[in-house]
């Protein structure tokens, strides 16, 4: 998965820098691109390679160098006694043992839990990005694993398996390393790729999800094996009805059902997966108002607190869309459960990974799109996360 290096955000007058470019394009036509959202490999298909290898995102176990550490909820936690934990800092290689690092820095006293994950790339170096749990923060829970023994039909799992191998194959002859050339299109409910062999493969979805959706279901919810649940996640989004055909509101609400359900799955690939999934049919919801279609956003929000930079990051993703008509009770629910995290998040150096959650920020402000936008290029991000702050519930209280 590739972003750039951290750059100074372009002056108000300047041309935009080519690295924000994907993401600025996409904010100044929010509502437009919801009609054919078409989303880069950041927040695509770096999910599905998590489904079957948990990718470079999830494995520190080779040794490129540190380009940029990022910790994140620590809130008051001694950042001298965690970087000492750490034991690496930018110059160095990644780390050669994960557990050992987040072993070192749970004996830190106030830490609750920790993860690392190292995400590509910084002027050609990884981003070391270090999510901790201090004591008495919010969280978020996600399940045990099953223990169960359900499979899948062997034609799904094989279909699923030839759609993991074309996006691989894709994203490596796309132009770069890591398919940016490739996008996809949301607006029937399900991802569509513009790559053809993938979008030949994913219109097998939702005629496998309409036959096996029985035994898609037992899958999500009684197998141990992650691949097994991975597959049925990304399977069950497509239950929606086959392409061209009118969609059944019925058969999109147990969709959305199935795939509430799996976002506190234990695997963060599944999850992720189900995140996808989500985004797709808040997609269409919005395209079709007229079906009242809605996503619950609890644990969507309660996603922004997770220990996992994937989970932030797709949860932010979905959460763009969600919030985009501002609705009053979500903007509350972002406030009370995730407004800290949000902050901390809109600071993050990556412009690319720092935008979504800035962009969120702004909106639990109450400031316009507009506005939003020109703070960012301007490079005023403080005067938008104080302003957030000041509507804090607990400071509300105290007016």
């Amino acid at each position: 998965m590739t972003s750039p290096a951290a750059k100074p955000p372009a002056k108000p007058d300047a041309k935009p820098d080519a690295t924000m470019v994907p993401h600025m394009r996409w904010f100044r036509n929010l509502r437009l691109a919801v009609a054919v959202l078409l989303f880069t490999t950041l927040f695509s298909i770096a999910l599905l390679c998590t489904t079957t290898a948990h990718a470079q995102t999830h494995s520190i176990n080779a040794t490129p160098v540190i380009g940029l550490v990022e910790f994140y909820g620590a809130g008051k936690l001694p950042k001298d006694k965690l970087n000492a934990a750490l034991g690496a800092k930018v110059g160095d290689p990644l780390p050669a043992s994960k557990a050992d690092v987040e072993e070192r820095i749970n004996a830190v006293p106030g830490v609750v839990e920790s993860h690392l994950e190292a995400v590509c790339c910084d002027a050609g170096k990884m981003i070391l990005y270090v999510g901790v749990e201090e004591r008495g923060a919010p969280r978020f829970d996600v399940r045990e694993a099953p223990e169960g023994e359900a499979k899948l039909p062997l034609e799904v799992l094989s279909v699923y398996r030839s759609y993991l191998e074309a996006v691989a194959r894709a994203s490596t002859t796309s132009g770069n390393a890591t398919g940016n050339n490739i996008t996809r299109d949301l607006s029937r409910g399900y991802p569509v790729s513009s790559d053809p062999l993938s979008r030949e493969i994913q219109m097998k979805f939702p005629v496998l999800a309409t036959e096996y959706i029985t035994d898609i279901r037992e899958v999500l919810r009684n197998s141990y094996d992650e691949e097994q649940r991975a597959a049925a996640a990304l399977v069950a989004g497509y239950n929606i009805g086959p392409a061209g055909e009118t969609k059944d509101a019925r058969k999109i609400g147990a969709a959305i059902t199935d795939l509430q359900f799996a976002l506190r799955d234990a695997d963060a690939g599944v999850r992720a997966t189900a995140v996808d999934g989500l985004t797709a049919l808040i997609v269409y919801a919005r395209l079709h108002p007229e079906e009242k279609l809605e996503t619950e956003p609890t644990w969507l929000v309660q996603m922004l607190n997770s220990l996992s930079w994937s989970d932030r990051m797709h949860a932010l993703n979905a959460l763009l869309l969600l919030s985009d008509s501002r609705e009053t009770k979500l903007l509350d629910l972002m406030r009370e459960r995730a407004l800290d995290s949000l902050v901390e998040m809109a600071r993050w150096k990556t412009p690319e990974h720092a935008l979504p959650a800035f962009v969120l920020t702004g909106r639990l402000a109450g400031i316009d799109e507009q506005k939003i936008q020109d703070a960012w290029a301007a490079g005023n991000r403080d005067p938008v996360l104080s302003a957030a702050l000041a509507l804090a519930p607990n400071k509300r209280k105290t007016k």
